[in-house]
């Protein structure tokens, strides 16, 4: 059973280390599923590309030196040509470049759809996004991780990726060229600089992985306490109403925040300033990162200028001379600019690492998890415990959902028992409510049978599947998805049953009917108008309690569990609501504190605190 309140790591800190490099190459296991992926061949033709606009480069390159070749040697012939050249190759050079940023987009694009997907695959498999959200906090934000951190991880990965391809090939060649116009000098000075340019931006970068993840972290918070006010708005501003009446006799109460939502998020803003730390941090890299840029354009004319001053090309002209220096010059600028590149690229990389820490983490927990999460086990009949456990009533019915036997149930975060030894089976036709005080557990119980907590001790026994036509859970405050009427009715279910044709409609309106929103079809324009409201700011409390009805009605599960789905309905709603679903012939297992639900129920488990409880059957009169 997974604990809340596991910590991570104690001195754990993201780095650019053996750990970042494992969980990047995970990552892209995802984006890169095979080499003949699309993602591969989109890769593939942006390094076919690259490589095409790195040799149009080098030709562009070369036109300066040769104009002054034409132009010392006043050949107006050859001026046209060469400028005919240039501007075919200029054209070529744009309309490459921009086929390069087409396909990064392109790989953005379907990076951030396959990681996407497969997060959200491990997230939503055994109900894991409930294990991670509530039963643990050793993970922070995994929707901002999922949302965010992927957008930004995929933008930058893209942005970099042509740069990164071409690397090794622009390298190795224009070392060549520069060791064939400067000799050993001009690679060597190069290559050292760029050394000692990549062990500054290092000691620069380290830092700022970590900051960022902290960084991402604070700004997920941040967004969490806006998402709070926006779902718990109406609460939020009764309180809010109480706080400002409670301090009308009191002189500071106009100078400061009444309400402690606002101060909250403030104190999550104020919070936020740690980040300043990251962006003085990158300053400094920033720093680092232009100086190098603007020492390498001299350096480049340094290199040139010692075989010059050493005599090595005194027999040329200057014509000559001028057009071996453009000549010379262009290929050490962009040697050193290949590597200026690079260095400028440890910031954007920087970014890389945080979100790659930052991801790769949520994906080994959510591995992890998806590993240990197992479906509830269905029996046949013949492997059942035929022995009887105390307590247990006498049935006749075989169809049996649920069978616990010396079950001790506590919360994740707690080893005191809010239930002890309880043995229990629920069959059809066979009713159960269960009452007690707060805290008792009632509601564990039910968490326990839906599969979302394990129990401490015991045997729990899932015999029939969840959904339609198995076992429904209608929790106290309905779930309501983005849709229309119709969606909301046939809820989990992504479309009418197939047999059900145009009989459909009916049994909708039929069961909205009973559940008494009858009206609510005239609200919404009809079964399938799109409404732009959201269901929880319009409907009222019973409102939504009665749409749930209608939705169990609809399904008509042969099991319903029911944890205080009628608290806001009167007396009366509530027997007929239960009285409809007694004639679908769906069995309740039930929540609840009015003896009127008795009369729907043949069993009551009563819980009375410190683990003990008590079942009886409800005498028929």
């Amino acid at each position: 059973m997974a604990m809340r309140g596991l910590a991570p790591r104690a001195g754990a800190r993201p780095r650019v280390d053996l750990q970042f490099l494992q969980r990047f190459l995970q990552i892209q296991k995802v984006l890169f599923p095979s080499c003949s992926s699309q993602n591969a061949l989109m890769f593939l033709t942006l390094l076919f590309v690259t490589l095409l606009e790195q040799l149009v480069i080098y030709q562009v390159g070369l036109i300066p030196s040769q104009y002054y070749g034409v132009l010392g040697n006043k050949d107006l012939d050859g001026f046209k040509t060469l400028t005919f050249l240039a501007v075919v190759l200029i054209v070529l050079n744009s309309m490459l470049k921009s086929f390069d940023q087409f396909i990064c987009n392109l790989l953005y694009v379907s990076w951030r759809k396959d990681l996407t997907e497969h997060l959200h695959h491990l997230y939503f498999r055994g109900r894991v996004y409930y294990t991670l959200n509530v039963l643990r906090d050793d993970v922070d934000n995994p929707d901002q991780r999922i949302s965010q951190d992927v957008e930004r991880f995929c933008r930058q990965l893209s942005s970099m990726a042509s740069q990164l391809i071409i690397s090794p090939f622009t390298l190795g060649y224009y070392t060549y060229q520069c060791f064939q116009s400067t000799g050993w000098l001009g690679p060597v000075s190069i290559f050292g600089y760029f050394i000692l340019g990549t062990v500054v931006n290092k000691m620069l970068m380290g830092p700022i992985v970590a900051k960022l993840v902290q960084q991402e972290k604070l700004e997920g918070d941040f967004r969490f306490k806006h998402m709070q006010i926006r779902v718990n708005a109406e609460p939020a501003a009764f309180f809010q109403s109480w706080a400002c009446g409670a301090h009308e006799d009191r002189p500071q109460a106009a100078e400061t925040p009444s309400d402690p939502e606002g101060a909250d998020i403030q104190g999550a803003l104020a919070v936020q300033a740690q980040k300043y730390s990251r962006i003085s941090r990158n300053m400094s890299s920033t720093v680092g990162v232009n100086m190098f840029d603007y020492l390498g354009s001299i350096l480049s004319y340094v290199v040139i200028a010692i075989p010059i001053f050493s005599g090595v090309y005194g027999d040329l002209s200057p014509t000559e001379l001028s057009t071996l220096v453009s000549k010379n010059a262009f290929v050490c600028i962009y040697l050193i600019s290949c590597f200026t590149r690079l260095i400028d690229l440890s910031t954007t990389f920087s970014d890389v690492a945080g979100y790659t820490h930052r991801i790769g983490e949520l994906q080994e927990t959510l591995l992890d998890m998806s590993l240990k999460s197992q479906d509830s086990e269905i029996l046949d009949e013949s492997e059942w415990d035929s022995h009887r456990a105390p307590g247990w009533p006498a049935t006749e019915s075989t169809d049996m959902a649920f069978l616990l036997e010396r079950v001790y149930i506590s919360a994740p975060s707690s080893n005191k028992p809010l239930i002890k030894d309880l043995s229990l089976k629920i069959s059809e036709g066979q009713s159960l409510l269960i009452t007690g005080n707060t805290g008792t557990g009632k509601t564990s119980l039910l968490r326990v049978l839906g599969g979302l907590w394990a129990s401490t001790r015991g045997s729990v026994q899932m015999l029939m599947d969840f959904g339609p036509h198995g076992v429904l859970f209608l929790p106290q405050k309905p779930f309501f998805t983005d849709g229309t009427l119709r969606e909301q009715v046939i809820y989990p279910l992504k479309e009418i049953y197939p047999d059900s044709g145009s009989t459909d409609d009916e049994r909708i309106m039929r069961f909205l009917e009973l559940a008494g929103l009858s009206d609510l079809v005239a609200r919404t324009e009809g079964l399938d108008h799109l409404v732009d409201w959201n269901w929880y700011d319009v409907l009222s409390p019973g409102e939504m309690q009665r749409l749930s009805f209608a939705r169990l009605f609809y399904l008509q599960p042969k099991y319903a569990v029911l944890d205080e789905a009628t608290s806001a309905l009167t007396e009366e709603v509530e027997s007929e609501l239960y009285r409809i679903g007694q004639q679908l012939g769906i069995t309740f297992v039930s929540v609840g504190h009015r003896r009127s639900l008795e009369k729907f129920h043949s069993l009551v488990l009563k819980l009375c605190g410190e683990g003990r409880w008590e079942l009886t059957r409800i005498k028929v009169e």
